[in-house]
């Protein structure tokens, strides 16, 4: 499969943002998603999850949009596929299930396949955020190497944003 280096990216106000109703976590903590998961993973086996890098720009720096859960946690859009499940299509399920987008250290005693894939966006683009979560745009420059804050996976998307070339398209 070939896909280009060359990824455009939209200024941030080009997007809408709105809310819908709040999407309710399964865990109240870290414990009980962690016993979730090794059980899920005893019945089931590996789980596979995929998760986006949706790229704006704002100053004409990129951007990625982060949903914040409460007041410090952030992830990446996304989540586990169906047993089965094709992973592209599990993520456009995702991504609309998530926001009502329309877009193309210690381990576990138990395994996971998280996929990331960067999602091009179009110009133009309607956002609906959980009225539980938070949708921010956090530069790259703060991404890069802050595993405190953002955790392994997120910190480390700078570097591998590092092959790409950003098309800054301004009005």
């Amino acid at each position: 499969m070939v896909t280009s280096s060359l990824v455009n990216t939209y200024p941030l106000a080009s997007y809408t943002f709105g809310t819908k109703e709040p999407k309710m976590e399964k865990d109240t903590s870290v414990a009980d998603r962690l016993a979730r998961m090794k059980v899920n993973y005893m019945k089931e086996g590996m789980r596979t999850s995929v998760e986006g890098i949706l790229l704006v720009q704002e100053h004409n720096h990129p951007h990625i949009l982060l949903l914040q859960i409460g007041n410090t946690f952030c992830k990446l859009p996304g989540g586990r596929l169906k047993p089965g499940e094709n992973e592209i299509e599990g993520l456009k399920r995702k991504l609309t299930s998530k926001l009502g987008a329309t877009v193309p250290a210690l381990v576990p005693d138990w395994q996971e396949c998280k996929k990331l894939y960067l999602v091009h966006l179009s110009e133009r683009e309607y956002f609906a955020v959980p009225k539980n979560l938070k949708l921010l745009a956090v530069p790259l420059f703060e991404l890069y190497d802050n595993v405190q804050r953002y955790g392994p996976v997120i910190s480390t998307i700078p570097q591998q944003l590092s092959r790409f070339q950003f098309n800054m398209i301004t009005k």
